[in-house]
Parts: C-alpha cells; sequence; structure tokens
C-alpha cells in the first residue's frame, strides 16, 4: 500500500507547477493539465478506496467463521 502512497506524493508533485503557472501566471493550458491531473487523482484514490474496502470485507469474512465456531463450543 505504500506504493499507492508514493504514486499520489508523485501525482501531486508533478502538479506543484502548473498550479503555479495557472494561479499566478494564469496560464489557460497549465489550468487543463492540473485539470487532468485532479482527475487522475481522484481515479486514484477511488481505487485505493476499494481497495481498503475488499481488504476490510476479506478480514471480516476470516474472523466471522472463528467466531460462530467459538460459541458452538
Amino acid at each position: 500500500m505504500t506504493n499507492r502512497f508514493a504514486e499520489i506524493q508523485q501525482l501531486i508533485a508533478s502538479l506543484e507547477a502548473d498550479f503555479t503557472k495557472f494561479y499566478e501566471k494564469e496560464n489557460q493550458a497549465a489550468g487543463t493539465r492540473v485539470r487532468q491531473g485532479m482527475q487522475e487523482l481522484k481515479v486514484l484514490a477511488q481505487n485505493i478506496r476499494e481497495q481498503i474496502q475488499d481488504k476490510k470485507n476479506e478480514e471480516k469474512q476470516e474472523v466471522a467463521p472463528k467466531k460462530t465456531a467459538a460459541k458452538k463450543k
């Protein structure tokens, strides 16, 4: 998962110059690149959220049979 965090950091760092160009120098093309980068960030974040939820659900499924077996004893 650290790899995914590094991807987010790298993406944000790559957009820094374009943020500056758009907001301080009013470069419209830089604004387009920022919007594209933010869309990539959104997709990446959604993928990470799905992975986390899947992992949590897997852990619940593994724990549930153990609890049921313990109650039967």
